[in-house]
């Protein structure tokens, strides 16, 4: 069996950046001077003029993306996700969501998979961050394919957006046929046992895990919820009733990320077992990106037994 491809998500923003560039003459890029990694110099060099680099001053990169949001620009704002989230975060919150302006926050190298970084730079409190702050869209991409289509689902979508990518290159999971709604999560394999709702570089180690569960006797049912907030609560509650356990997956703290979402949802309707793989209560580690990604049980062997333990806790 052929290895699958693999590509960076923060690859294909700033490739569809580049292209969306050419439809849309009044769409400005803005980074804190780290355009080479997030790939936002793409951008810079095909349109130069309407590219910012705000130096590393991550509050003033917010601050301006307002201001170019509400003179009508399209915007979208590159930094690291610690730095977008974790630096930024007040005046993201009173800059950009209190007056619900349409800038799209491009952030790069989430997560532990940032590797040799180290815990400084492996966010994985952003999307519990932006979580909390109302109104804002929350949109974390399986793979390269998916990423490119969110961005051109949210380039005219009306309020913020926070969009969530990783440094490493990942297995390419769809193809070009595959259909991206804000909002919406998608099955991507049938079970009637377990639920598996994964989001990010986790959802691949989720579909592995199907496949293995499914030779041990266990149908796993998976589901790729691409869009954290607004999350798809319908397809939470069905997965619920009909499968009576469910297993989230995420590169991020268990604490406020996909995992707490879906547990509010579960609790609040239909409650069964959630159980969680993500990061623990602790900072990350420096070292390879796949080997941390293993000692911190981001793999799909984790899935596996938080799935088998899952449906043991069936009523």
């Amino acid at each position: 069996m052929a290895e699958a491809v693999k590509k960076a998500t923060r690859d294909a923003y700033g490739e569809t950046l580049v292209a969306l560039g050419a439809e849309y003459p009044d769409l400005v890029v803005l980074d804190a001077d780290l355009a080479g990694a997030t790939k936002t110099g793409m951008f810079r060099k095909a349109y130069p003029d309407r590219f910012f680099n705000c130096g590393i001053a991550e509050q003033n990169l917010m601050g301006v993306a307002a201001g170019l949001a509400a003179s009508g620009k399209k915007v979208f704002a590159s930094t690291f996700a610690m730095f977008a989230a974790g630096r930024a975060f007040e005046q993201i919150r009173n800059s950009i969501g209190y007056p619900h302006l349409p800038v799209k926050i491009g952030a790069t190298h989430a997560g532990i998979s940032v590797g040799e970084d180290g815990a400084t730079h492996q966010c994985c409190e952003d999307i519990a961050l932006m979580r909390t702050i109302p109104g804002m869209t929350i949109i974390n991409p399986a793979d390269a394919v998916e990423a490119e289509k969110a961005i051109r689902a949210v380039v005219d979508f009306n309020g913020p957006v926070y969009m969530r990518f990783g440094r490493m290159a990942v297995p390419v999971i769809f193809d070009d046929s595959h259909k991206f709604e804000i909002g919406k999560g998608v099955q991507l394999k049938e079970g009637n046992d377990v639920t598996i709702i994964a989001t990010g570089l986790m959802v691949n180690e989720a579909l592995i895990a199907a496949e293995q569960l499914k030779n041990e006797g266990i149908s796993a049912r998976v589901i790729n919820m691409v869009t954290i907030k607004p999350i798809d609560r319908e397809i939470i509650i069905k997965a619920a009733r009909e499968t009576g356990a469910i297993v989230t997956a995420e590169e991020h703290s268990i604490i406020g990320g996909l995992g707490g979402a879906v547990a509010e949802t579960v609790c609040e309707t239909v409650p069964v077992p959630v159980l969680r793989v993500g990061v623990e209560d602790t900072f990350g580690k420096s070292g390879p990106a796949a080997e941390v990604l293993k000692v911190f049980g981001l793999t799909a062997e984790n899935i596996i037994a938080k799935a088998k333990q899952a449906v043991s806790l069936k009523k």
